[in-house]
């Protein structure tokens, strides 16, 4: 029996996935399992299938933090899902979005894919430059630079990074059930709650044996997410 991958195991539940990436939960869904709308079916843009299932894999939700990207764009991201599709089937993996290869060695695959879909310029992955090099586009680059990747195999997303790698904020699966933790692994919201409740930032550090600039950074993001 093959062993499933780290992309593969569940970790959140529909509702709490959409918390942690700031969507609405029907939104997200909508892209992980698909919908029904007025007599049509729209299949899903990130499983394979519509399977009725509320438990969200990593795999699922580092290729829904993708998504994420391009959501302010005026195009569906169904236009996404032959391109995820193909990518599957050409890279050999269930989440190729949520591995390294379509934005490093794979990106001459990446733009092949995008010509046969015929995709939209706006939810392109690369985009040839001035000088003939196939670049990133923008919202392909600012999720590159939200993910951690493992060194070796297909080089799966192990953690993300929702203000990006400077923040030391983190959501791994490995640690806090995959709720948003500092890099150390204590809990933003835990930090943020002794803050609010009147603790001292310098006790607080104190506590949890980290800087003070760990504990500003655990108070901006939980009030960030609040707001």
């Amino acid at each position: 029996m093959t062993t499933p991958t780290a992309l593969e195991r569940p970790v959140y539940g529909m509702s709490q996935a959409a918390r942690l990436l700031g969507l609405r939960t029907d939104a997200l869904r909508r892209w992980i399992d698909g919908y029904h709308r007025a007599g049509t079916t729209y299949a899903p843009v990130i499983r394979e299938e519509h399977t009725g299932d509320d438990t969200v894999t990593w795999g699922e939700f580092v290729e829904a933090g993708y998504l994420r990207e391009y959501r302010a764009k005026q195009v569906t991201l169904q236009y996404l899902r032959p391109v995820i599709a193909i990518l599957r089937e050409e890279l050999g993996v269930r989440y190729p979005l949520a591995t390294l290869q379509p934005y490093t060695s794979g990106r001459n695959l990446a733009l092949k894919v995008q010509k046969q879909v015929g995709l939209d310029p706006s939810l392109g992955i690369v985009v040839l430059g001035r000088d003939g090099s196939l670049q990133l586009t923008d919202p392909a680059q600012a999720f590159l630079q939200k993910v951690e990747f493992a060194d070796s195999g297909t080089r799966d997303a192990r953690r993300l990074y929702p203000l990006g790698r400077e923040v030391p904020v983190v959501l791994d699966p490995d640690h806090g059930f995959g709720e948003p933790t500092l890099t150390s692994g204590a809990r933003t919201e835990a930090i943020a709650e002794l803050v609010a409740a009147g603790e001292p930032r310098d006790r607080v550090a104190t506590i949890y044996d980290i800087a003070l600039d760990d504990v500003d950074a655990a108070v901006r993001y939980e009030h960030d997410r609040a707001a």
